[in-house]
C-alpha cells in the first residue's frame, strides 16, 4: 500500500469492506439476523449506554449495513452515515433531529413531487412548517429566514427538471442564518457532485436510484459532513442537551464531528424504526461498485438524446443542463463537469395529451415512477408524481402539464433514439 488517497472508483469498490474474518469471504456477507449475542452483562450495558460501539439489534446497527454506510460516507467526503429504509425515511429521520413543533425550515421549490408532499402535508402533523424559496433567486432564501428557521433543504440536481442548484450560494445563506444546509444528492450522486465540498452540512440520498442503480432495492441514507456546531445557541436540543435515555449524555459533546449521524441512529432510527434490510443494503452496495462506470454512460447517453430531442419538430423545449443553450449550463460546468446527470424533462408542442400519448407509444422505455435504473424510464409528472399539486405548483417544480420526464439508462443510445423517433412520429 502507498500513502496516496484512494480514487473514487477504488472507494466505490473497497470502502468499508474487508474479507469476512470468520470465513474469508471477499464479498461482504448478508448478516440476515435480528440481534447479536453479548459477551457478558458489562458488554451489554456499555453498548446500551453508548460507551462502546457494536451491534445490539438490526433496527439500529447491522454489519452489512455498516459497510454500505461507510462506503457512501467515503464517496461523499463525510464523517459518518446512517442508512434507512428509503429516501423519504432518511429525510424524516434527519429533520426529526433538527425540528421541534413550531419550527420552520426553508426548501427549494424545485424538488421531487413526493418530497414536496412530505414537506407540505406529512411534516405538518409534527408541527414542522416549510417556507418555499426559488433556487433561481438566492435572495428568496435570505428573505425566508426567521428566528424559527432550523435548516435549508435543496436538491443538487432538481427532480424532475434536471436544473443545477447553486450550492455554494445557498450554503452562504445557511451559514449566515446559523443553520445547516441539507442537500439531496440523489440525481447527481457523488460521482458528479459532492455537496460537502461546496458547503453542505448534511447530504441525503434515495439509495433506490443511481447509487443502487438496478431498480431492485429500496433504501435511503444520511451523510454527516461533520462541519456544523450543533451546540451553538442551543438551537438543536436533541444534540446539545443531556439525553435522559442515555443518563444525561450530550451527543455533540461526546461524539464531535459525527454527532449528527450518531443522533440520527440512536434517537431517530431507534425510535422511528425505518431500518433498511441487510439484503437491500447488500444489493445497493453491490450496485455502488459500478457507479462511476454507470454514471458516465448515463450522462453520455442523456446528452446525446437531449441534443437529438432539441431538434425534433414535435418538441417545444428540452431542459437539460448539459446543453450549451440551457440556462443552467454554467452551473453544470462549475458543479458537475463530468456530466449533467441522466434525468431531464422536455415539453411537447401537443401539450398534456401529447405527453400522455408519448409514454403509451414507447416500447423500449419503461413507463414507471422511478429514476436511476440501468433501464431507460419515462413518466408524465403532471398526471402522476406531481398530480397532487396545482398547475402553478407543477410549473414551479418543473413539471408543467406539457412536460415529460426521462431517466436515461445505459442501453445503446441509437436504440433509445429509435424508440423515441417511432413514438413521436406516430
Amino acid at each position: 500500500m502507498t500513502d496516496r488517497s484512494p480514487g473514487f472508483a477504488t472507494l466505490a469498490v473497497h470502502a468499508g469492506a474487508q474479507p469476512d474474518p470468520t470465513t474469508g469471504a471477499r464479498a461482504t456477507p448478508i448478516y440476515q439476523t435480528t440481534s447479536y449475542v453479548f459477551n457478558d452483562a458489562d458488554h451489554a450495558a456499555s453498548l446500551f449506554g453508548l460507551q462502546a460501539f457494536g451491534n445490539i439489534y438490526t433496527r439500529i446497527t447491522n454489519p452489512t449495513t455498516a459497510v454500505l454506510e461507510e462506503r457512501v460516507a467515503a464517496l461523499e467526503g463525510g464523517t459518518a452515515a446512517l442508512a434507512t429504509a428509503s429516501g423519504h425515511a432518511a429525510q424524516l429521520v434527519a429533520f426529526q433531529m433538527l425540528l421541534q413543533p413550531g419550527d420552520e425550515f426553508i426548501a427549494a421549490r424545485k424538488l421531487y413531487g413526493g418530497t414536496i408532499n412530505q414537506f407540505k402535508h406529512a411534516f405538518q402533523s409534527f408541527g414542522w412548517n416549510v417556507a418555499w424559496a426559488d433556487p433561481d433567486d438566492i435572495g428568496s432564501f435570505e428573505r425566508a429566514v426567521t428566528p424559527r428557521t432550523k435548516a435549508i433543504f435543496i436538491e443538487s440536481i432538481a427532480n424532475p427538471g434536471g436544473s443545477i442548484t447553486d450550492i455554494e450560494a445557498i450554503a452562504a445563506v445557511a451559514r449566515k442564518a446559523g443553520v445547516p444546509l441539507i442537500v439531496d444528492n440523489t440525481l447527481a450522486t457523488p460521482y458528479l457532485i459532492r455537496p460537502i465540498d461546496h458547503g453542505a452540512d448534511i447530504v441525503v440520498h434515495s439509495l433506490t436510484k443511481f447509487l443502487g442503480g438496478h431498480g431492485n432495492s429500496l433504501g435511503g441514507i444520511i451523510v454527516d459532513a461533520g462541519t456544523f456546531d450543533w451546540s451553538r445557541d442551543n438551537k438543536y436540543p436533541m444534540l446539545s442537551e443531556p439525553r435522559p435515555e442515555y443518563h444525561g449524555l450530550k451527543i455533540q459533546e461526546t461524539f464531535g464531528n459525527f454527532a449528527f449521524a450518531i443522533a440520527c441512529r440512536v434517537l431517530g432510527l431507534r425510535d422511528l424504526g425505518p431500518a433498511i434490510s441487510p439484503f437491500n443494503a447488500f444489493m445497493i452496495m453491490t450496485g455502488i461498485e459500478t457507479l462511476p462506470l454507470r454514471m458516465q454512460k448515463h450522462c453520455d447517453n442523456a446528452k446525446a438524446i437531449a441534443e437529438w430531442l432539441s431538434k425534433h419538430p414535435a418538441v417545444a423545449q428540452v431542459n437539460y443542463a448539459g446543453l450549451p443553450s440551457d440556462p443552467y449550463n454554467n452551473l453544470q460546468r462549475k458543479y458537475a463537469p463530468k456530466g449533467a446527470g441522466a434525468v431531464f424533462t422536455f415539453a411537447l408542442k401537443g401539450g398534456y395529451q401529447a405527453g400522455v400519448d408519448l409514454v403509451a407509444k414507447l416500447k423500449l422505455f419503461s413507463h414507471l415512477a422511478n429514476v436511476g435504473d440501468t433501464r431507460s424510464l419515462i413518466i408524465h409528472p403532471a398526471s402522476t408524481t406531481h398530480s397532487q399539486l396545482s398547475d402553478e405548483q407543477k410549473t414551479a417544480a418543473g413539471a408543467a402539464p406539457d412536460v415529460v420526464r426521462v431517466s436515461i439508462g445505459i442501453e445503446d443510445k441509437e436504440d433509445l433514439i429509435a424508440d423515441l423517433e417511432q413514438a413521436l412520429g406516430a
